[in-house]
This record gives C-alpha cells, structure tokens and sequence, in this order.
C-alpha cells in the first residue's frame, strides 16, 4: 500500500475513535442528569406515600361549616341604603322610615289574610249549594218516590206528638216553679162567715239579688173586690209560714157565684210590688159543708200586673220627729194608674187626709196633673201629730181624677197606720222604728169604697 493511503486510513481510525468518545460522554452527561430527577421523584412519591398512610391513621377532623353571611349581610345593606335614601329624600329619622314599612307590610299582611278568608268561604258557600254528605238531591228523591221518604223522614204525627208532651211538660215545670200554697176554708151557715186561713206556701221562686223573696198573700173575692185582706210580710224566706185567718161575711146563697182568690206578691220597699202567681177557687165547686183543707200549685198571672193591679201605683215617703211631734208625707209619684177620662187619659191629684177614731183632722191636696196616667209630683206635706197620738191616728193617701164640669172620682187609696195589714203596716213600722229618717216605698191601689168625692 502506498503510504499516502496509509495516512489517510489512519486519520479516518483517529476521527472514528474520537467519535466514539465524543458520543460516550454525551450518554453519560445525559444518564448523570436523568439520576437526580428519578431520585427525586421517587423521593416525592414515598412521601406521598407517607402523608396518606398518616391520613388514614389519624381520626378525622370535625367540619366546621360557615353560614354564608355574603347574602344576609348584602340583603341587610340594602335594606339600610334603601332606608337612609328614603329618610334623605323625605326628610325623616331612620326608626321613622322602618316604622312605615313596617305598618305598610302588617296592612298588606290583613289584606291578604282577608281577600283569602273570604276566598275560602265563597268557595265553602259554594260547595254547600251544590251540596254535601248532609245534602238531599230532590230529584232523586222524586224518583225513589215513597221509599226515600219512609227512611229518611220520620213520622210527623210522631213529632208532633213528642213536641205537645214537651210542651206540656215545660208548663209543668213552670208551674212547679212557682211554688204551691196551702190553704183552709171554714163556713158558718148561722153567721153566714167564710173563714180563709192561709197556712203556708213552699218552693217559691227567688226574686231578690240575694236568692230570696218577701213573701205575703192577698186574699180576695172576685168578683166584687172590694173587701180585700193581705198577711204580713216575711222576709228572705222561700217557704213562708202564715197561719193568718180572714173573715168573708157572705150569705151562702151568693157563694155560688163568686171565686176566692189567693195572690202571692214579693214585697219592694222601693219598687212595685212583683206578683209570684196565684191560686184561684171556684166556691161552686166546694163543698162548704165539710173543712177544706188543701194544698195548690200557684199558677202565673195573665196579663201585666194581673187582675188584681188595674188601679195603679203610688210611691210616697213618711218620716216622723217625736220630739217635734211633726209626720211628714212627701208624694213623690204614681204610675199605671185607671183610665178614667174618656181619652183615654186621667187628670189625677193626691187627697191626704189625717183620720182618728173615723174623724177626718186635717186634709191636703197636691197639684192637678193634667192627661196623664204615671205624674211626678214631688210635693210636702207636714202634719202636727204629738207622740201620744201616733198610734192612733190613720194616714188615707187617695188619688183622684179630677173633672171640671162633674164630680171627681177617686182611682183608688192607701190607709197606712197601727191599725193597717200588709205592706202599709210594715211601711208605717218602718218610720215609727227609724224617727227623723224618711222612708220610702210603693203601694199598690186599692178600691176607694164609698170615700167622700171632692
């Protein structure tokens, strides 16, 4: 071989080693440089490792949640912006403005609660036309005919039955409530004397605030009236005990037509007097030869007042000074009193006169109220009665109807003194048990009699 091929094969062996060499370093660079990062790789994943074995070993933690305040607090914002614009715009205070909406939104609150009551009742009203479980369709019951009726409709005789017993039954009751009276009747055919004796009444109804009555009895015959007896009063008692015995002078022959009547009143100091009910006795239907001796249920009055209250009323006060010797009358007023004119009406004034041992003393008159049946009089009167007479005298109070042209008739009178029954003694006990202090107190009328017209 040539030597200057030689030299050329050399070289080409030279530079094939050399790249050789060259590339070997480069691996190498390239292998040292790739160790540290798969190093650390490794290191970063037993780490990893590491905190998640850690994490399942340890208990976990508790939660703790946080209420969103982004919302509430922005919501809350506004509404104070909102209220402090409006308080700049209007020129109120902030607790002023906050008022407001607040009564606006109670008032729109009531609107809708009502607009939605009556919605709903609109609708029930409705439904209960169309109808319900309760509701009857009259055209099926026009198609079932009798059937229907028989089941569903009872019996109207028997309702009607039923309502009369009822009926009945409440008027017992009523009765039962008012109480019975026990009473006697005696007659002397050699004196032609009728002796009542009221004995006692029970179960009487309580007419007072206290749970009580002030019983008494007027005994009379109708149908005359005129001789009239009463028993005494007994207070706060419902089952009074009278034991009182009044004399009828009447031939038998007359008996036949009349009735006893016996009417339990409930004594007012101060008002009228509230009847209780009655018991009347036909005398045809007794027989008088033989004692009677019988209890009766009291029945209620027919009409207002009854049969006995058609003359009126008359409330006037009594007080007497010992010292002085002086019995004043005050004439306060009278109501209900007859109709005696032929209107309709009565021109009535008041006649007090002073009586002892059937002689009249002295006598005074009020003023004339002109057309009417209830006057307000109002007016004084003193009389001069020492102390040694008071038990003697007799007080007769009338009221009369007076009339220009004819004579004045009288509408009916009270006698009150020691020698007096019923309530007119025990208004006349009163003033004498209470000197220097008047006292006041209705009576009811009763027939004038033959009394002097003036």
């Amino acid at each position: 071989m040539a030597p200057r091929e030689m030299y050329v094969n050399t070289l080409l062996r030279r530079f094939a080693r050399e790249a050789e060499s060259a590339k070997k370093e480069s691996v190498e660079a390239e292998s040292q440089k790739m160790a540290p990062a798969e190093e650390t790789g490794k290191e970063a994943a037993v780490a990893a490792s590491a905190a998640a074995a850690a994490e399942e070993a340890a208990p976990p933690e508790p939660k703790v949640e946080v209420a969103p305040e982004s919302a509430g607090t922005n919501a809350k914002d506004l509404f104070m912006e909102s209220v402090d614009f409006i308080g700049e715009k209007s020129g109120m205070a902030s607790w002023m403005v906050i008022a407001i909406i607040i009564g606006v939104l109670i008032v729109v609150l009531g609107c809708l609660f009502f607009c939605i009551r009556r919605f709903f009742r609109k609708k029930r009203g409705k439904d209960a036309k169309k109808g319900g479980k309760g509701a009857i369709d009259i055209k099926s019951v026009q198609l079932l005919g009798n059937a229907y009726k028989e089941k569903v409709q009872p019996d109207m005789e028997e309702l009607t039955e039923h309502a009369e017993e009822e009926e009945k039954d409440d008027k017992k009751e009523e009765a039962q409530k008012l109480g019975r009276l026990q009473y006697k009747l005696e007659f002397d055919f050699n004196s032609n004397n009728l002796a009542v004796t009221v004995i006692q009444a029970e179960e009487l109804p309580a007419l007072d605030m206290g749970g009580t009555s002030d019983p008494y009895v007027k005994c009379y015959l109708l149908p005359d009236k005129k001789k009239k007896f009463e028993t005494k009063v007994h207070r706060k008692t419902l089952n009074p005990v009278f034991n009182e015995t009044f004399n009828f002078k009447v031939p038998y022959a007359d008996l036949v037509s009349k009735t006893l009547v016996f009417a339990i009143f409930d004594f007012d100091r101060f008002s009228k007097h509230d009847q209780i009910g009655e018991v009347k006795v036909p005398l045809c239907q007794v027989d008088l030869a033989q004692t009677i001796e019988e209890w009766k249920d009291l029945v209620s009055v027919e009409g207002e007042g009854g049969q006995e209250n058609k003359l009126g009323d008359i409330c006037f006060s009594l007080r007497y000074v010992p010292t002085a010797g002086k019995l004043t009358v005050v004439i306060l007023e009278a109501k209900n009193l007859k109709k005696m004119d032929v209107g309709g009406l009565s021109d009535p004034y008041v006649k007090i006169a002073m009586m002892m041992n059937g002689k009249r003393l002295k006598k005074k008159k009020t003023s004339i109220k002109k057309c009417t049946l209830n006057p307000y009089y109002n007016e004084s009167f003193t009389f001069e009665v020492p102390f040694e007479q008071i038990q003697k005298v007799n007080l007769v109070i009338t009221v009369v109807d007076y009339d220009r042209i004819g004579t004045s008739e009288p509408i009916g009178k009270v006698v009150l003194g020691c020698n007096a029954t019923g309530t007119e003694l025990r208004h006349w006990s009163d003033m004498l048990a209470s000197p220097r202090r008047p006292i006041a107190q209705w009576h009811t009328l009763k027939e004038p009699d033959d009394d002097k017209k003036d």
